[in-house]
């Protein structure tokens, strides 16, 4: 059995996976060294383990991952993958999103597949049928886009994430809400529309904690998988398992 750690920029998840199925996923604000003795305690042969940062964290975390799993992976820009990563500035490039990719290509293997990751930021990674992973557009995410209007602008205030249905706004809240979703939604639509341009049959995964807000908002057609990153890391734990 393998345990998955995920530490994005504002939450921490980790799972427990049984060869290729996740079982259970929770979320923490920090993974403590003290929860890995009572995971194992309840998973039995719980022995592998994978941890992907998008910041620094703890070295005790570190030391207590390496000592008690007989196989301890911590995801790099060398880590072997299933896929072949194109991408020029691997040191660069977000650990949640090739995960994510690697997710994508077990579920979809020898299709084109679109990842969107709506998050802290939202994500666009292109995996061909090939299984090359090619890259991919960054721009900044739901809550960014509130923030952004009420820092950089001397009146605006501060508008929190909510449903807002209505084609227009008529207060400035409502005018904000209006704007950031709408825009949101033209955008994410818009970038699929492109690629469905260049890529025959593509398979759009959308993933991250604002995923569910695209539900019946989108012209195009889509799949929503909350534990694809979760995935993908399982993968690549098994991978280089596999590759020794």
């Amino acid at each position: 059995m393998n345990l998955v750690i995920d530490i994005g920029n504002t939450r921490t998840k980790y799972s427990v996976c049984n060869r290729n199925e996740v079982i259970n996923t929770f979320t923490v604000d920090e993974f403590l060294p003290s929860l890995i003795d009572k995971l194992q305690k309840e998973y039995k042969g719980l022995n592998k383990a994978i941890l992907s940062s998008v910041k620094l964290y703890s070295a005790n975390l570190k030391e207590a991952l390496t000592e008690k799993f007989d196989t301890f992976i911590e995801l790099g820009p060398t880590t072997l993958l299933p896929v072949e990563n194109c991408y020029e500035t691997k040191e660069t490039l977000g650990k949640d999103r090739i995960a994510a990719v690697v997710g994508a290509y077990h579920l979809y293997p020898n299709e084109n597949v679109l990842v969107i990751d709506a998050g802290t930021a939202i994500t666009y990674d292109l995996l061909t049928a090939a299984g090359k992973y090619l890259g991919g557009n960054i721009s900044p995410g739901l809550e960014m886009r509130y923030k952004a209007l009420n820092q950089f602008t001397g009146k605006l205030p501060k508008v929190e994430k909510g449903v807002f249905n209505e084609l227009i706004g008529k207060t400035t809240e409502q005018a904000i809400r209006a704007g950031v979703q709408h825009g949101f939604v033209y955008e994410v639509d818009g970038a699929i529309a492109s690629f469905n341009e260049f890529y025959d049959n593509l398979k759009v995964i959308i993933t991250g904690g604002d995923a569910e807000f695209f539900d019946k908002r989108l012209k195009n057609s889509f799949f929503v998988h909350f534990n694809l990153t979760s995935l993908g890391l399982n993968r690549i734990l098994q991978h280089n398992g596999e590759s020794k």
